[in-house]
This record gives C-alpha cells, structure tokens and sequence, in this order.
C-alpha cells in the first residue's frame, strides 16, 4: 500500500425518511442529522476528535437552515473538537459522491491524513429548488441551454433510446423488490444508523419508502408525471424539440414509481491513508482506485455516467468487465437503462439491493450513501472491485472506482 493511496475506512448512513411533512424525518433538521453521522463516524472508530483534516460535506440546496456552511454548523454540533473545520460543496445529486472524492484526491496529493465526507438533504424541510438558481430562472441562461426540468430530461432518455413504460415500470419492480429482500435479510444493517430523540428513543430505524407489495398493475395505474409541463405551458416538450429535431415527439413515460422518491437523510465517509489506519489500529476496507467527474448535454442532462465512467476506467486502466458491481443512482429508470444498455451490463452486476427509486435520494447525500451500499455489498458477497455512479443536474457524471484491500 502507497502512503499516497486513499482507503475507505468506514461508511454510515441514516435511514432514508420521507420527504414530506408527514415523513418520519421531518422534524430532525440537517445539521442534526449531519452531526449524528459525524458522532458515529467517531465512536465507531475510536477517533480522537481533531483527527479529521476537514469535513467536506455535499448540500444541495443551501438556503435557509441548510445554508451558512452547513459542514462547519455540522462539526459545531457534533462531537468533533472545534480545530477541525467544514466546507459545504454542491454538486448537485452527486454532491456526497464528490465529497468523498475530493477527500480521497486530497490524500493523494498529500494534503492530510484522514477526512469526513459525505453529505445531508431535509428536502421535507428545505424544499428542491428554493435556492433559485440561475438555471431555472435567468432567460439568458435557460434559452441559451435549452433547459427543461430534469423528469423531461428522462423522458428524452426514453424516447431517444427506446425504452418503453412497461420497461420503466418493470425497472422500478425489480428496485422494490430487491430493497425490500436486502431489508429482510439485514443487509443494510452494518451501516445504517436509527435516528433517535433526545429521549434516546427511536424515531426511524429503516428505509421508509420501500414497497414490497409493488406490482406490474399498480405502476401502471399511475398517471406520468411530467407530461402536463410538457405539453403546456411552458411547453418543455417544445423546447426538447427544438433541441432535437430528429425526435418528434417526448413520450413521458417517468411517474412517481419509476423515478427516484423525495427523501431526507445524511451519510458520512470516513476516508484516510495508510498511516492514518495504523496509527488508529483501522484495517482499511476499500481503496480508491479512481474518481472521475465530467460535464455532459445540458438538456438530455442524465446521460453523464457513461462518459464519467469511461473516464474512472480510463484513469484505472481498467476496462469494464473488470467492474465486479455496480451502484448506478436511480435517478430516474431510463438513466440506469441506459447505463446497462451502453455498456452491455447485466443487470444482477447493478444495484443488486435496489436503489433510489424504492429507498429515495436525499440529493446531497446519496452519492456517500450508495458508496456505503457498495462497499458493504462487495465484502458480504466478497467482490473485489465496484463502482458507484450518479447522474447530475445541468448535465454532468460523477464515478468512483474502489476495489477492495
């Protein structure tokens, strides 16, 4: 092992709550669940509290009380000894992904011995999109980038590459199913967290989106989401069209059960090098092999995990087939359809416990969390090398190549 090298020591989560006022996360804020995953990351690991470098910490939406550099507010209230500093970054829905990266490229370049990354999102209590940012709402910026909200940007995907409604929906089946076999075999349970009162007692020991009793017929029932800001005012389909005039039409074929669900949640990361490990008697789980970012189409938008991905296998000098297992973010079925069509993937290699369109996408915080998935399920099923992947807002990818020590 390099003293340059990047080890993932280990990773927590929380459960994932339900987005919305009546979700079992709701009353928990942000900086709460940040600083409960900081505190884990520390006791489990018999940490002294000054030993992170820094906590860099992915936030999505950063207004209101997920504003003011919600990482430093994090390590104020956790148990992290006031030394150790915060940075909140945003990149969007794989904002906690490139936490973790940015801190295992900082150990590579020898800035530091050990970071917390990961990230948190209270969509329940801090609404997608109340930042308004640029993107949405400067003309100049939209008519120039031909933006359409990203659920139109899915249904580009579909139509553009064929994939059907019954194909979407029968996706989003197998991610129910999956979950909830992987909930009743505990296989999340080394790294998920209960999110207590200060009671002590529990107020979420589980992921609370899951649907074990999904079928084909209930899916189909639902009507598609995106088809009204399509087709009127303010007309996305048009603009989609403009774009790409070789389509001629969008057919949505995205609804709220084959998209990825609205949740609250935080996960952290504890990442260090070789020293780092033996000085705290850590045995190292994972090794960073690789970590790519990359822009892509701002309109199609979703597209950005393949050209992420051939980026991360490049600079691995692997190839595909060397991947033993992937975690591809459920954003929407069209995305991780596409992935596995483009790189001719099987799909028992991917997402084999499920993903965000059964358990959620806390936005800033699920890139560090199915990195946790990731690591845990290569050890449990002893695999050697994974790859975790996220789609991105305004068109970008984000990868992450580990393999195991």
């Amino acid at each position: 092992m390099s003293t340059l090298d990047a080890f993932v020591y280990d990773a927590v989560r929380t459960p994932r709550g339900r987005g919305k006022a009546d979700g079992s996360l709701h009353e928990v804020s942000a900086v709460r669940l940040s600083a409960d995953v900081l505190n884990a990351i520390r006791t489990r690991n018999n940490l002294r509290s000054s030993d992170p470098e820094d906590v860099i910490w992915g936030n999505v939406t950063q207004v209101g009380e997920q504003g003011a550099c919600l990482a430093r507010s994090a390590v104020l209230l956790s148990d992290l000894d006031d030394s150790v500093p915060g940075v909140s970054i945003n990149r969007f829905c794989a904002s906690g992904l490139e936490a973790v990266n940015i801190a295992a490229n900082q150990i590579r370049g020898g800035a530091g011995d050990a970071y917390i990354a990961g990230g948190v999102e209270s969509m329940s209590r801090v609404p997608m999109g109340t930042d308004g940012g640029a993107i949405a709402v400067d003309p100049s910026l939209t008519m120039k980038s031909y933006f359409v909200p990203q659920g139109i940007s899915s249904d580009i995907i579909a139509t553009r590459y064929g994939f059907s409604r019954d194909d979407c929906d029968h996706y989003a089946l197998t991610s129910h199913t999956r979950a909830a076999n992987a909930e009743k075999s505990g296989r999340f349970g080394r790294s998920r967290l209960p999110v207590l009162d200060q009671n002590g007692l529990t107020i979420i020991d589980r992921d609370e989106q899951i649907r074990a009793d999904t079928d084909m017929q209930k899916l189909g029932a639902l009507n598609p989401s995106f088809k009204a800001i399509g087709e009127t005012m303010p007309g996305f389909d048009a603009v989609a069209l403009l774009k790409y005039p070789d389509l001629e039409y969008i057919d949505h074929v995205h609804h709220a059960g084959n998209s990825s669900a609205i949740t609250d949640g935080a996960a952290a990361v504890l990442v260090g090098n070789a020293e780092f490990g033996k000085k705290r008697g850590l045995r190292p789980r994972a090794r960073v092999r690789a970590t790519a970012k990359t822009g892509s189409d701002p309109t199609i938008m979703l597209t950005g995990p393949i050209p992420a991905t051939e980026k991360a296998l490049k600079s691995a000098g692997m190839s595909i087939d060397d991947i033993d297992l992937f975690e591809v973010n459920e954003a929407f079925a069209s995305v991780v359809l596409l992935f596995l069509n483009e790189f001719g993937i099987d799909h028992d290699r991917v997402n084999v416990n499920g993903g965000a369109i059964a358990m959620g996408h806390p936005i800033g915080a699920t890139g560090a969390m199915i990195l946790g998935t990731l690591v845990d399920e290569m050890e449990r099923t002893d695999r050697e090398t994974g790859l975790a992947t996220l789609c991105i807002g305004s068109g970008m990818g984000c990868s992450t190549i580990v393999e195991r020590v």
